[in-house]
């Protein structure tokens, strides 16, 4: 479904990603990890249009989307999540999330079926779907899930969840988890999962894909990557916690 070619980014003479490649396959959930500063949100904003590749290729279901526009890229079913929620706070969660429906795969969209998107969407991520319900009182985890709620109202085929587990609590991280996992088994979306917490990532991904200053230095199973002596030295050099939770 994604195939990423020799991906490079750089910042004047700072490259913050280099020669990147990996492929997603569809249905698969691919966890794309690394101590932060590694060029993981990097990566995401070459795939999602917020960035320009410097070098390199991104390829959707065989069209190549690197350069495009963000719209572009919504429009051709990529969907992605920020690392922090800016809804917007004067309307319900109902209207947040129907106003990013009409942004995704179906440019036509009317009212009717963008509020229909929306409250399946938020009973999806179990959250209120009421025209009463308030982004006030929104812990955390609730705003997380509005975030993911937005992204699935365009319609995704593919779903880059980025540090959805960032300022959760340990019981949120593992319903975070669980509800990914459930998107792509409820939905059929596949998901790409950049994270810098390894513990609760790996019980849910098939693969995983390690960066360390915007180089990918292991791939493979959850299992086989988390015995790699790279990894292993990556971590604990940089973030002994980052095993566990």
């Amino acid at each position: 479904m994604l195939k990423v070619e020799q991906l490079t980014k750089s910042f004047g003479g700072f490259t913050a990603v280099s020669n990147v490649s990996f492929e997603v396959a569809e249905g698969e959930i691919l966890g794309l990890i690394g101590p932060n500063g590694s060029g993981k949100s990097t990566v995401f904003n070459l795939i999602a249009g917020a960035l320009k590749p410097s070098a390199g290729s991104v390829r959707f279901r065989g069209a190549e989307i690197g350069g495009r526009p963000a719209y572009r890229v919504a429009h051709a079913g990529i969907a992605r999540t920020y690392q922090i929620p800016r809804p917007f706070r004067k309307l319900s969660l109902l209207e947040n999330v129907a106003l990013a429906a009409f942004y995704g795969v179906n440019e036509r969209i009317d009212r009717e079926k963008a509020f229909s998107l929306a409250s399946e969407s938020l009973q999806l991520v179990n959250l209120p779907t009421e025209e009463s319900a308030r982004v006030e009182g929104l812990g955390a985890g609730g705003l997380k899930k509005l975030e993911l709620a937005r992204a699935l109202a365009t319609q995704p085929r593919l779903l880059l969840a980025d540090e959805s587990l960032g300022g959760l609590d340990h019981s949120e991280m593992d319903s975070a988890a669980d509800l990914l996992a459930s998107i792509r088994a409820r939905r059929g979306i596949t998901v790409v999962w950049v994270e810098h917490i390894m513990g609760v990532l790996m019980r849910v991904v098939d693969r995983c894909i390690v960066l360390d200053h915007g180089e990918v230095i292991a791939q493979g199973r959850p299992a086989e990557v988390a015995r790699d002596p790279k990894v292993i030295e990556v971590y604990l050099g940089a973030d002994a916690d980052a095993f566990s939770y």
